[in-house]
């Protein structure tokens, strides 16, 4: 499928999409509109036909969008039809709840290795995955053709581990760490900052709040 240039908040929601059609399919649903996605969404039906139309024409008029058929497409989007490997670096209670959520979503996206600094913890086991040591982590995304990291380590040490999976050869890299990482332009970060999103959340939830009491 040609590379297209689509905006970063049409990629987001591609796989909400997903989601919610995976979950069509558990039901036996086979077809569904974009009215229907849109309600169950929250979202403007028009928005989500825009965005599907980036990538093609999927949906008939009057009939709305094969179910199983658009599940197909949006991986072929989101290059889910092939498995993507990945590294986790941070043994602790994090990284053992994204271990143990790695046993819940399919194989588009698995964790294959974990590594930690802390001795304690090197060898232990989470999920069927040994603890390896920081000083195998190069050769074993090498070897496991691993391409995305993942780091789950305090906000001091992250740095410094976003530069070994950069001189490993990652690819892309989701921190969870509350710090802002800095990477080469060729590396892809993506940073889930719970304390950012709760933050703005209180923020949010106070100012609707006053406008409704106005």
């Amino acid at each position: 499928m040609k590379q297209l240039k689509i905006s970063e908040a049409v990629v987001r929601r591609l796989p909400v999409y997903l989601q919610v059609l995976n979950e069509l399919t558990m039901r036996e649903v086979h077809t569904v509109s974009s009215q229907e996605l849109g309600r169950k969404l929250n979202l403007n039906p028009a928005q989500i036909r825009k965005d599907l139309a980036y990538f093609g024409e999927f949906g008939r008029k009057g009939i709305g969008y094969d179910v199983d058929y658009l599940i197909e497409k949006i991986r072929q989007i989101l290059n889910l039809d092939k498995t993507h490997y990945a590294a986790l670096i941070g043994a602790g209670n994090l990284g053992h709840a994204l271990c143990n959520y790695n046993s819940y979503i399919r194989d588009d996206v698995q964790i294959t290795a974990v590594f930690d600094a802390n001795p304690n913890k090197i060898g232990t086991t989470i999920n069927g995955l040994t603890v390896q040591p920081m000083e195998a982590l190069s050769e074993q995304i090498r070897s496991q053709g691993i391409r995305i990291g993942i780091i789950t380590v305090p906000a001091s040490e992250a740095q410094n581990v976003a530069n070994e999976l950069v001189s490993a050869g990652v690819d892309g890299i989701l921190n969870f760490a509350p710090a802002i990482l800095k990477v080469p332009d060729e590396v892809r970060i993506h940073h889930a900052n719970f304390t950012t999103e709760l933050l703005s959340l209180a923020y949010y939830i106070e100012n609707e709040r006053l406008e409704r009491d106005e």
